[in-house]
């Protein structure tokens, strides 16, 4: 059965391409697919499209190429169609590594649309001195506007100018763009220092925020028309970590403190904390909230637990348990029971005391594992309609084949002068026309047998994750990782699961008989 030629469209959007019509992703689809359209080997291609949306293109850590180059490979990819050099990669060392060495290694063609440059065309080299440039210059843009950003930014920074968009809780934007006490929330700010310096800690702070029903910041920006954060989980419960990071901000004395982060390469979105020596603090930039006596007065107070030699501690659903009523995270307490943290600070959250022992839920579980699951998946039946529908699309590819051989023995035909012009043309109209009809059916046989050979490869996987659960005796790490996504806890023992998947749970249902 011959295979089918599989061209792939790569196609990358970074963030400061969405200010470019021509870059948008419709866009390069567009001409990517004429381009495609255009290959003699189109008749009898699969299109597959590859999408990177917001990733540079200084590196090559980026989902969709990784798994382009994954399946280059695997052998599947025949040909990789990009609208520019760029779009692919704008290292020259690592996209010329990839377009001199590893695709002429797997036999993948790679064609550059706007470059006019097609590795067809350009056998053993990467296309010559005019591509070498192109590689240079682009990798030498990407580098240019990071340092002249950066070096903009960092100016700014040490004028005193340069400040974030979004104010931190207790101050707001004046009418000439610096920052300023917003004067309905600046008292609760001071309150929080004073309650710290009094010796309350983190957690009783929060409390005593609730029992006044002082919305967190989250919900103060809401209600003021700036939703930056979802806050449907907060409930009016301000958290810890919110008024840690408060109290140890040198901003509510009126010291601007920026730069304290940096990318961890050029064009890459990872941040790394630099060292306290390299960020840029300028002292009286604008008004203070709280004075330097209580701001140092409440952060020797305050207890901060670090544990630096903490051990990881490692238990089957770390990180699935969720409040079924605020979603937060539940913590483990001693090693045995899982309880709702968040709703602690309040009597009156339907949350508060919700708590269950972690040897009990692995098992509630496990058994709702097993009440769920489909127990007959039909893979037997699925195994034959799979031998049935290849078969079928073996016979149409013969016959295509078969319409192919007629039109070139036809022509043979003509040329030797066995048959006049306007016989040829009858002829040949009446092949074409058989042609395009046994085109259209093997498209959709094509279809339908991708589609079966896909759910027969789901009910494989369904059928040993059946099996597995059938021979557990207990939950496994390997069951969760493989089945849980998370499992929310509800007052009243109940328990739900979110699966990774739905696909083992659902029934197969028995076709009717004609």
């Amino acid at each position: 059965m011959k295979q089918k030629y599989v061209i792939a469209l790569y196609i990358r959007l970074s963030v400061e391409d969405f200010k470019t019509e021509s870059l948008s992703i419709p866009n390069q689809k567009l001409l990517l697919r004429e381009k495609a359209m255009s290959l003699q080997e189109w008749d009898n291609s699969e299109v597959l499209e590859f999408v990177d949306n917001g990733h540079t293109g200084t590196n090559f850590e980026r989902p969709a190429v990784q798994e382009l180059l994954a399946m280059v490979q695997a052998g599947k990819i025949d040909c990789i169609i990009v609208k520019d050099l760029s779009r692919f990669g704008r290292n020259s060392i690592e996209t010329g590594y990839f377009i001199e060495r590893v695709f002429p290694l797997y036999h993948t063609r790679f064609i550059s649309v706007s470059d006019d440059f097609d590795t067809a065309n350009f056998k053993g080299d990467t296309g010559g001195i005019d591509i070498a440039f192109k590689y240079l210059i682009s990798e030498c843009y990407s580098r240019d506007m990071s340092m002249k950003t950066k070096s903009a930014k960092y100016a700014k920074m040490r004028r005193g100018e340069y400040q974030s968009v979004i104010c931190p809780y207790g101050y707001r934007k004046s009418t000439d763009g610096r920052m300023e006490p917003d004067e309905d929330v600046e008292g609760i700010v001071r309150q929080i220092f004073e309650w710290a310096a009094d010796g309350n800690t983190a957690a009783e702070i929060t409390r005593k925020l609730y029992a006044l029903n002082i919305p967190t910041p989250g919900e103060y920006r809401r209600d003021k028309g700036k939703d930056h954060y979802n806050v449907s989980r907060t409930h009016g419960v301000w958290n810890s970590s919110t008024v840690l990071r408060m109290l140890e901000d040198q901003r509510y004395i009126g010291t601007y403190v920026i730069g304290k982060r940096k990318v961890q390469e050029i064009g890459s979105r990872r941040m790394k904390l630099k060292d306290e020596s390299e960020w840029f603090k300028i002292p009286d930039h604008h008004p203070a909230i709280v004075s330097k006596e209580l701001f140092e007065k409440a952060n020797a107070s305050i207890r901060r637990f670090s544990l630096p030699n903490k051990k990881r501690r490692d238990y089957l659903l770390r990180g699935k348990v969720f409040c079924g009523y605020c979603d937060h995270a539940m913590s483990l307490r001693n090693d045995a029971w899982f309880y709702c943290r968040h709703s602690e600070v309040a009597e009156n959250l339907p949350c508060h005391g919700v708590r269950v022992k972690m040897a009990d839920l692995e098992q509630a579980v496990l058994e709702t594992i097993r009440a769920q699951m489909c127990p007959a998946l039909g893979i037997d039946s699925s195994k034959d309609k799979l031998d049935l529908q290849t078969v079928q699309q073996a016979e149409h590819e013969d016959k295509l084949r078969s319409i192919q051989d007629s039109k070139r023995q036809l022509y043979e035909q003509y040329a030797l002068g066995e048959i006049d012009l306007e016989t040829y043309r009858e002829r040949k109209a009446e092949y074409d026309a058989e042609l395009v009809q046994a085109k259209n059916v093997h498209a959709s046989i094509t279809a339908q047998t991708k589609q079966i050979q896909s759910d027969y490869e789901a009910r494989l996987k369904q059928r040993e994750i059946v099996q597995e659960v059938g021979s557990a005796d207990t939950l496994t790490q390997a069951l969760i990782d493989r089945l849980i996504n998370k499992v929310y806890i509800f007052p009243g023992d109940r328990i739900e699961i979110e699966y990774v998947t739905q696909d083992f749970l659902e029934i197969e249902k028995p076709e009717k008989e004609a």
